[in-house]
């Protein structure tokens, strides 16, 4: 097995400041090599502002890790649009690169940068399913991707034998995944509020609002605009597979609870070049495994290997 690389994705909930401080004091000191900082959801998140992301984010590369800020996945106003030039702007001055999770946001680099060699990450929401999509982004500069997260993996090893020799793979490898996302705050809404004056009620679930069937079945989490699975991705029986297929990156979703154990469990993986084996007390509360998309499945399915 190759040396795979293991990466923390952005936060997607809203912790307190204290809380997400915490957290990355912890991150320093594990075993991960590359660190996404930033507000990926809501733009009305307020605990961290750009200049708290930035000072941690030089904390985080003086501990030795690769620091990546990364961009709104959903731009929808004036004043996102100029918050994320202004995060382009700071990212670069700063020498970290940006995750462009919205394609405003790739032009937003391809501006600041003006001939410059900068390079960015291409997100998951940007859809690169086949090599034609992710050759024209290499032109633009992208130097890392990470694959939607319903692609099988039959699909990315044969975008793997297309992809440009210098841009290197990110794969979501734990973690509940990012579904879809709506101008609307579905959190906002289960609390009888508009969007506008939610009263910050994502602050109550620091790993999303669960959403059942009549039958009582967990089905989606709620996260603000964003809705999740219910489910947690385990990729980890497929790391072998991952590295024979040259995949650079293993991608783990934060959670409020556990978290350092899943990247032990990642890390030892890669130490003894075998599978992952997270202990099921470091699942999300009452998730379930699944890996169906994976397998080109329905992606709630979980098949043991």
């Amino acid at each position: 097995m190759q040396t795979l690389q293991i990466s923390l994705a952005p936060l997607a909930y809203y912790w307190s400041k204290e809380a997400t401080l915490r957290f990355y004091a912890d991150a320093m000191q594990w075993p991960v090599d590359i660190v996404y900082l930033g507000e990926v959801i809501c733009s009305r998140r307020h605990q961290m502002k750009l200049e708290d992301w930035l000072a941690l984010a030089a904390e985080l590369r003086a501990a030795g890790k690769e620091v990546v800020l990364s961009s709104l996945t959903l731009i929808d106003n004036d004043a996102d649009r100029r918050n994320l030039h202004k995060l382009v702007e700071r990212a670069m001055a700063a020498g970290f690169m940006i995750e462009a999770n919205d394609f405003s946001a790739v032009r937003a680099v391809q501006m600041a940068a003006a001939g410059q060699d900068y390079g960015f990450v291409a997100g998951p929401h940007l859809n690169i399913y086949h090599e034609g999509t992710l050759a024209w982004l290499a032109t633009l500069g992208a130097r890392r991707f990470v694959p939607p997260i319903e692609m099988s993996g039959t699909d990315l090893a044969a975008l793997q034998q297309q992809r440009p020799a210098h841009v290197a793979t990110e794969v979501q490898v734990w973690g509940r995944l990012a579904l879809a996302y709506s101008a609307r705050c579905f959190t906002a809404r289960h609390h009888h509020l508009r969007k506008d004056t939610c009263e910050f009620r994502c602050e109550m679930y620091p790993d999303g609002l669960a959403l059942s069937t009549r039958e009582d079945q967990e089905f989606l989490i709620i996260n603000g605009i964003q809705t999740q699975s219910a489910t947690c991705l385990d990729l980890g029986a497929q790391l072998p597979e991952l590295a024979a297929m040259q995949v650079d990156v293993l991608r783990l979703q934060p959670q409020s609870q556990g978290m350092e154990a899943v990247v032990q469990a990642f890390y030892l993986a890669r130490q003894v070049r075998g599978i992952a084996k997270v202990d099921a007390a470091c699942l999300p509360a009452h998730a379930q495994r699944s890996n169906g998309y994976w397998l080109a499945r329905p992606g709630m399915q979980w098949q043991e290997a």
